[in-house]
């Protein structure tokens, strides 16, 4: 088997998908930026959320903002509610899974305060719900989802900004969800800090 002509072909269409996307998502996500750059500078934090691997993509966003990946500078206030289930320990109902997020997100969520939803998949029954603790709280929302997931899209207000990917698979759209929060933090921390390639 020819390992190398298949890695080969797999960053090759990863390129690909790239370049096709850039036109579609720069503007969604320069207004996202814009947006949690102000809620940051308006002393709000920024919660994230999402399912599987959703769930590490959280972790990646909110790692950035908190540590940054290459210069040294101020913590951002960010946080990944929990995907763990032993949060809802005590409590009753069939619907306790899908109050997941929504529960932290209540008992934490301040407004002016900012969640991003994250979902690669055709919707989970919980985001929105977490959608609808956040405005219950007056925060403000941003989405990362895929062009199929048209139930959470629906549910955004007209002002909520919305990175919505269009790819042929999840593992595409998990791909392409990686570049665009890395984009997003990318000006964010322009937004904040500057350029650090400016710097003499």
């Amino acid at each position: 088997m020819d390992y190398y002509q298949i890695i080969a072909e797999r960053f090759q269409d990863t390129i690909e998908s790239i370049a096709m996307s850039v036109d579609q998502l720069a503007a969604p996500i320069a207004q996202s930026s814009e947006l949690i750059t102000q809620v940051l500078l308006q002393d709000g934090k920024i919660f994230c959320c999402g399912n599987g691997p959703d769930a590490a993509l959280c972790q990646l966003f909110c790692h950035c903002l908190l540590s940054g990946l290459e210069h040294e500078r101020p913590a951002l206030p960010a946080f990944n509610l929990s995907a763990d289930s032993a949060i809802l320990s005590g409590t009753t109902g069939s619907d306790d899974r899908a109050q997941l997020y929504a529960r932290q997100i209540r008992a934490l969520g301040q407004e002016n305060d900012l969640l991003l939803l994250i979902d690669s998949g055709p919707g989970s029954s919980d985001l929105p719900i977490a959608l609808e603790a956040a405005r219950e709280r007056g925060m403000l929302t941003v989405a990362l989802i895929t062009s199929e997931n048209s139930d959470l899209a629906s549910l955004l207000n007209a002002g909520d900004p919305c990175m919505q990917i269009q790819a042929p698979s999840r593992s595409k759209h998990i791909e392409l969800h990686t570049m665009a929060l890395q984009s997003l933090y990318q000006l964010i921390e322009l937004s904040l800090f500057g350029d650090y390639n400016q710097e003499t």
